[in-house]
């Protein structure tokens, strides 16, 4: 019949031909490999890498650990639920009641009988493969329990190990709460079969549930409720790790009066309702009632709301609330103990400081390492110079921010700032062969001293060029591993990269690599696993890709030690060392719980924020609470291979220890550090920014004291900062007063909580020796007024003479003016607050220091064109000690010279010959005295020198020669310009 159209009728469409059927089937198949090769790809790279950086056991350790807890926890839950809907259709009546609900459920019960060992399969299996998903991501709970190790100190309430509560009761809590979920999983499902199969009727004469349902649902209900009762008495441990907030601390952790007294009881009464009322709902069965259980969960839930909540209100409405203060200080002393033990400040050192306004030679005298290592160079304010000064071409480049640290040894140590000349691809033609074959790494360190600059105000550089030469001798200096390094990139084989570009002839330097780290690249299906991995098919196909190539990728320092150390936090601030030939990028570790009872929670995140945040980069865990760190390792990232070893810093640390179980032999013993490396080491920042936060409030260790809140403080913003963001912590050389010695320490200063002036000034010895991670405290007198920052800044900027000086500097608005660190110093029984004042020109690429501030005590502000002029100033002319030369040449002082003129008559006077010899004298003594640190000497010479120049002019005006020119001071050229000749 034929096909008829129009209206009224409609095409008939028939089935798909067979061969759409087969492209349909062949399509969903390749859809489905395609699938299943990603997922492959992903886990086959991994391995891979891991495998090429020597760490296959931290890969094999996680995949374990995490298949064991999907499928026991995934398994245990399908069987657990699967069991329940099985015997709940078990349980089913032979004969659903006739009503109008049973009627309407008969079609969904006859569509489901041919599916029903199906359909249990299935649900069970997706519910069980839902549970193991979220059991594979608790492999860390899982792996300290199982490694746990004794911290060795008891908790002050309950008297448990601390590792009770680091390890133990995560996991019981982890495991409760699957149990929950495995309960009231099956509770709901085994109520849909009983409803669905006539076990439960909510119409219709008669009993709702059969004898069946009502025991199988009252034991689920029964085990639920003896679960609450674990949770019960589990949570009398909690309150040791409670977290809320008291007297300002947002992260107050810890039993309070209340918790002790209220809450502690009415946990354990609570357990023993709840088993009492979990024994009614199992003998519900029995009894085929459900009125005891009913009424003994009714009690339950009663208890919970009169003894769980209306009591401990109670007790803190008209117990704690009329004398708080004796009530608390117990619990408070509890926290302020644990807290400073947890974040390791138990044993800060603080000491009254009453700053003087002026000081003398003889004060001055010890800390003249001191003064003579004040950094004038701010590493978070030279980069411009050393990337204009220093980058060669435009395929290299500095990091914003870079680095302090020290070289030389015994009286030729001193402070540096270091950068590393690293890759940036910017500065090249962007394609897949540039990118990735030819451009792949940076070249050589850059090295300035810290304590000065050149007379143009530019860094003096004791490491510099392509190749870089200078004091740090031979070494590898090509840069395959660095902070700016993102991309992957293929070496080896017969591949000719850009070594350097020779910036005399401006021809390239090729060279392969031969660093051996990275996977390689000969295996097909490895290049295909590459391929879809970078999303990047020309690998597969690639002829520049030759036998022996690798494909070198997770080149950031940071990215490669949190990938084989995934249980460390790492901090944000990586520092390059060039040691034996090497350069090495150094990193800290950081452990860290929070589960260390009573000791206040911090948020790392906010904790380490600061005004260079945004430059440094945060921790890897900043979002997390925790309450416990330790500065636990210290890891290496070579720079040329890619090698990352992971050295046992702190060999107390009970959490190391944990971890070191977990995966043994990843960390080496702390004997194993090379020697060279231990000086190049440091207190890390983020550490110090915790400890830094923390004792704003923990400074005070009395109880009653804390109480009271009225000695608060507070880290203060930063005045050389737009951002409103707190000041950072320096790295300087400084001498406390309790120390004979200036050591290399990391320093910050506190202001009370809203107010300006400054409460104290804390250091931490960052030096690797004995006196390492001493905190030391210097707590400003009430009758101090010594000025914070802020109001430092302020004195600066509202000097008329300094505010016309600054108007010159910018030139009419040509020109900008940028402040570096603001450093504050315990000098000479004050305290000395120095920064230099960089001026970037119109156009200019780079800032040069042109000025540097100085304020000691209130009114001592000087600005000065070098360091020397203003120190003297501020000092009232007391001299200061020992100031290196800032200018490059020349870099001796000049001595006094005879006279080139002859007097009148062609001779010279007997009166003036014998001025300019006191003249030689009096200055060759004063130097020899500086050199010595002879302050008296020095004071002597200096006036005899003044006495003899005042007996040259007068022997001048009497017409003889005239007066020796080139007499600057000792060390009078610290400064962006040469000191005023006398």
């Amino acid at each position: 019949m034929p096909e008829r159209s129009g209206p009224g009728f409609r095409r008939r469409v028939g089935p798909p031909s067979r061969r759409a059927r087969v492209a349909l089937l062949t399509l969903g198949v390749l859809a489905v490999l395609f699938l299943l090769f990603v997922m492959f790809a992903g886990f086959w790279t991994d391995w891979l890498w891991f495998k090429s950086v020597r760490f296959s056991s931290v890969f094999t350790t996680q995949l374990w650990t995490k298949v064991g807890l999907f499928a026991v926890f995934g398994l245990l839950m399908a069987v657990i639920v699967g069991f329940n809907i099985w015997l709940a259709h078990r349980l089913r009546p032979p004969l659903s009641a006739m009503s109008v609900e049973q009627q309407s459920l008969d079609r969904y019960r006859s569509g489901l009988a041919p599916f029903k060992r199906w359909a249990l399969v299935g649900v069970s299996l997706v519910i069980g493969l839902v549970a193991g998903a979220a059991a594979s991501g608790q492999w860390r709970t899982w792996l300290m329990w199982t490694n746990a190790t004794s911290f060795g100190e008891k908790d002050a309430q309950f008297g448990m190990d601390v590792s009770f509560y680091a390890f133990d009761l995560p996991f019981y809590e982890f495991v409760l709460g699957f149990a929950f979920s495995a309960v009231i999983v099956s509770l709901l499902t085994s109520a849909l079969v009983h409803y669905l199969y006539g076990g439960l009727r909510l119409q219709g004469p008669g009993r709702r549930a059969s004898v069946g349902a009502q025991g199988h649902l009252a034991v689920l209900l029964g085990v639920f409720v003896l679960l609450k009762a674990v949770a019960y008495w589990l949570d009398r441990y909690a309150l040791a790790v409670k977290t809320g907030s008291y007297k300002g601390v947002s992260g107050w952790t810890g039993l309070r009066y209340v918790d002790a007294n209220a809450f502690l009881p009415a946990k354990t009464i609570l357990f023993f309702v709840a088993i009492i009322c979990a024994v009614l709902f199992f003998l519900t069965p029995i009894r085929r009632t459900w009125a005891p259980a009913l009424i003994g969960l009714g009690l339950m839930v009663l208890s919970a709301v009169l003894i769980g909540g209306l009591y401990p209100a109670i007790v803190q409405q008209f117990q704690v609330k009329p004398n708080e203060q004796a009530k608390e200080t117990p619990y408070i002393q509890k926290n302020i103990d644990a807290t400073r033990q947890a974040y390791g400040i138990a044993d800060a050192q603080t000491s009254p400081y009453s700053p003087q306004g002026a000081t003398n030679a003889d004060a001055l005298k010890p800390d003249a390492q001191t003064i003579s290592d004040i950094r004038l160079l701010d590493p978070n304010v030279v980069s411009p110079a050393f990337q204009s000064l220093e980058q060669q071409r435009n395929y290299y480049a500095f990091p914003n921010t870079l680095d302090v640290d020290r070289y030389g040894t015994g009286k030729d140590k001193q402070d540096s700032v270091i950068g590393l000349r690293e890759l940036d691809l910017n500065g090249v033609q962007r394609n897949w062969i540039n990118d990735h074959f030819k451009y792949t790494h940076g070249y050589g360190a850059v090295v300035a001293k810290g304590n000065q600059v050149d007379d143009k105000g530019q860094p003096v550089f004791t490491e510099s060029g392509l190749p870089a030469t200078g004091s740090l001798g031979d070494y590898q200096q090509r840069i395959y591993y660095g902070e700016k390094t993102t991309t992957y990139s293929i070496v080896g084989g017969s591949n000719k990269e850009i070594d350097y570009t020779d910036p005399k002839t401006g021809q390239n330097a090729e060279t392969t690599y031969s660093g051996g780290s990275g996977v390689s690249l000969d295996n097909p299906l490895t290049r295909a696993a590459y391929a879809v991995r970078f999303a990047e098919p020309q690998i597969l196909y690639a002829g520049a890709i030759t036998d022996g190539a690798k494909v070198i990728y997770n080149r950031t320092p940071k990215e490669r030690v949190e990938k084989v150390a995934p249980w460390l936090s790492i901090d944000a601030d990586p520092y390059p060392v060039v040691q034996d030939g090497r350069v090495l990028w150094v990193l800290d570790g950081y452990t860290t719980s929070d589960g260390f009872p009573f000791a206040s929670k911090t948020t790392l995140g906010t904790a380490t924020k600061d005004s260079l945040t945004n430059q440094r980069g945060e921790l890897l865990t900043a979002a997390n609470q925790v309450n416990y760190i330790r500065n636990s390792v210290k890891a290496t990232v070579d720079a040329y291979t890619g090698e990352v070893k992971l050295y046992q810093w702190d060999e107390k640390d009970p959490v190391l220890k944990t971890w070191m179980k977990a995966f043994p032999g990843t960390v080496e013993p702390k004997a194993d550090i090379p020697q060279t490396l231990v000086p190049h080491l440091r207190y890390p920042q983020d550490m110090f920014k915790v400890q830094r936060d923390l004792l704003g409030q923990y400074h005070v260790t009395d109880a009653n004291s804390f109480f009271n809140g009225s000695d608060i403080w507070q880290t203060p913003v930063d005045p050389t900062s737009d951002t409103k963001q707190v000041q950072p912590p320096y790295y300087v050389t400084v001498r406390m007063p309790d120390t004979s010695a200036a050591s290399f320490s990391l320093t910050s200063t506190f202001v009370p909580n809203g107010r300006p002036n400054l409460a104290a000034f804390m250091a931490v010895n960052a030096d690797p020796g004995d006196d390492y991670g001493k905190i030391r405290i210097l707590k400003m007198t009430g009758e101090s007024g010594a000025p914070g920052p802020g109001l430092v800044q302020s004195k600066f900027n509202s000097r008329q003479e300094v505010a016309n000086q600054i108007f010159a500097l910018k030139s009419g608005g040509d020109a900008e003016l940028e402040y570096g660190n603001l450093l504050t110093l315990p000098v000479g029984g004050g305290l000395l607050n120095i920064e230099p004042v960089y001026v970037r020109g119109r156009g200019a690429k780079y800032p040069t220091m042109q000025k540097v501030l100085a304020v000691y005590g209130d009114d001592n502000v000087a600005f000065e064109d070098t360091l020397e002029a203003a120190l003297k100033k501020v000092f009232g002319g007391a001299p200061p000690a020992t100031i290196p030369p800032t200018q490059t040449t020349p870099t001796t002082p000049t001595t006094p010279t005879t006279p080139t003129t002859p007097a009148p008559g062609g001779t010279v006077s007997p009166e003036l010959q014998k001025a300019i010899s006191d003249a030689q004298k009096a200055y060759s003594d004063s130097h020899t005295a500086f050199k010595n640190g002879d302050w008296a000497a020095y004071g002597a010479a200096e006036k005899a020198l003044g006495d003899a120049l005042k007996a040259v002019d007068a022997a001048r005006g009497a017409g003889s020669a005239p007066a020796p020119t080139g007499t600057p001071a000792p060390g009078a050229t610290n400064g962006a310009s040469p000191a005023a000749q006398p």
